[in-house]
């Protein structure tokens, strides 16, 4: 399991078949402890705050619904971010169909509300913190996001959530040596990615 969870592994099994027999307290409990790894990991997926919302709240009622069917083959934790990867891919596959528009991380979300900056939830660190300065921040997430779908997510899994190999694997129902050949183009593209907005001038080394 990931690192940072407050639960014992044998207390989310006890939680999850209260759950399964109707104990609304008891999924509310496994709610509390992955709602902000959950929100994390969508929202870096997508780059959009709001959507993000959306998907994690659609991910923890799709869970609610099918706890009846979990039959443990892999764990909670892997079988929820499963449901929350299939649910972001669809947002992804929407998107293309749609209008083909990317989404940059360095324009502002606009809303009725007014524009606001596209923000991801940080609690972990990862490759984006190899500069201080936001400019760069912002150069190496949209980097990341520019990545293919598939390389994408496993960097945000193993990067940036810190899911195992192992986890990731179950995740994405992939073999083990796929995860970690996705990782390895992964940061492949990234690195040449950042190499390129470092040779444009977008980006600056820290001397």
């Amino acid at each position: 399991m990931a690192k940072g969870t407050a639960l014992q592994q044998a207390e989310i099994e006890r939680l999850v078949e209260r759950a399964k027999r109707g104990d609304q307290h008891a999924f509310g409990r496994l709610v509390e402890e992955y709602k902000d790894k959950i929100y994390s990991y969508v929202s870096r997926m997508l780059g959009d705050p709001y959507e993000a919302e959306d998907v994690t709240q659609e991910a923890f009622l799709r869970a609610y619904r099918s706890l009846p069917r979990f039959r443990g083959a892999a764990s909670f934790h892997t079988w929820l971010y499963r449901i929350a990867s299939n649910l972001a891919i669809d947002v992804v596959r929407r998107r293309r169909r749609s209008d083909n528009v990317s989404y940059s991380l360095d324009e502002p979300l606009e809303t009725d509300d007014g524009e606001y900056d596209r923000e991801i939830a940080d609690d972990t660190r990862g490759p984006e913190e190899a500069s201080g300065t936001r400019e760069t921040q912002v150069a190496v997430r949209r980097a990341i996001m520019d990545l293919p779908g598939k390389l994408r997510d496993v960097m945000v899994l193993y990067e940036l959530q810190g899911e195992t190999y192992e986890d990731i694997a179950q995740i994405l129902a992939v073999p083990l040596g796929t995860v970690k050949s996705r990782l390895f183009n992964a940061r492949n593209q990234l690195k040449e990615r950042l190499k390129s907005l470092v040779a444009a001038g977008e980006i600056e080394v820290e001397q």
